[in-house]
This record gives C-alpha cells, structure tokens and sequence, in this order.
C-alpha cells in the first residue's frame, strides 16, 4: 500500500503523467500546474495541496521537475 494517497507516475514517452488517486486515474499533467489542477479538480482543498508534500504525493520516475 501506499503513503500517500496521490500517486503521479513517470513521464510516459509524451511527456505527460498520470495522477492517480486511489486506484482511478484523475487525469495526465504535462506540468506541475496541472498536477495542481487536476488535484483541485478532484476536490482537494488548496490549503493541503503542496508539490512537495509527501504526505499527500507520491512522485514516481522523478519529482516535480521532471517530465520527459
């Protein structure tokens, strides 16, 4: 299982990355501004939604700075 309840994944060859949560797949960010849009999308509060928080984010094949 999981920590942390948002799982962004590795670039796929497009460059984009899915953002999953739970076990359904909210949508593909192709920056960190949408990773924070889908997550809104999602219901998640601003005030909880940081990049760097682990809590709530897993980055998969690379942090935030990465996408291809």
């Amino acid at each position: 299982m999981k920590d942390a309840p948002v799982q962004v994944l590795a670039p796929s060859s497009e460059g984009g990355r899915p953002v999953i949560l739970g076990n359904v797949v909210l949508g593909v960010a192709y920056s960190p501004a949408d990773v924070v849009d889908i997550l809104r999308q999602a219901g998640i509060e601003d005030s909880v939604i940081a990049l760097d928080n682990h809590k709530l984010i897993e980055w998969q094949g690379g942090g935030p700075e990465v996408w291809h």
